[in-house]
């Protein structure tokens, strides 16, 4: 029932505000293919928890498996707690933009799973510190704040994966090759 809400909520209220509800087909696909089974997984665009809660159910211990997210938009962020209530999880999901205000900035996650929001437009690259740890990965600042988010986003994916960890996103055509 919560999910059938959910979407009726992205198709209407969400995508105003540049939300999108990702599938659950999609969500389960990421999921088999990261396999996570302990840990510690990361949602820095987390929106309604359903990666959490898909994450949740592929293992047989649910206890083994420690979550955290993040969400920019407090409507959404509101029904991810409610999501994460009603199947039992508890994970620390905080409020705010996770690419200008990183509220997990030390976190290592054994898996970074995500939809962030595609091609975003002045999201506010030049606020970004050049100094930024992100930004040392092998970009400079001018690569990342002259288009769109994506290249930030893979970033930021890359910034919070532990050693050996995997991260598995769903990110624009293009975004890759960029």
């Amino acid at each position: 029932t919560y999910e059938y809400f959910i979407s009726n909520f992205a198709s209407t209220e969400g995508t105003r505000g540049g939300e999108f509800f990702t599938p659950s087909s999609i969500v389960r696909l990421l999921v088999e293919m990261l396999e996570p089974t302990t840990g510690r997984i990361m949602d820095p665009a987390c929106g309604s928890g359903g990666m959490f809660v898909q994450s949740a159910r592929f293992t047989d211990s649910a206890q083994s498996l420690s979550f955290f997210g993040q969400e920019r938009i407090e409507t959404t962020w509101r029904l991810c707690q409610m999501n994460l209530i009603l199947h039992g999880i508890r994970g620390k999901i905080e409020i705010g933009n996770s690419l200008l205000n990183d509220r997990h900035p030390s976190l290592k996650a054994d898996i970074v799973i995500a939809n962030p929001p595609f091609n975003q437009q002045k999201w506010g690259a030049d606020k970004l510190d050049p100094k930024d740890s992100r930004l040392q990965i092998g970009y400079s600042r001018g690569q990342v704040t002259d288009g769109n988010a994506n290249t930030m986003w893979m970033l930021h994916f890359l910034h919070h994966l532990a050693d050996g960890g995997t991260a598995g996103y769903v990110m624009a055509n293009g975004s890759m090759t960029t």
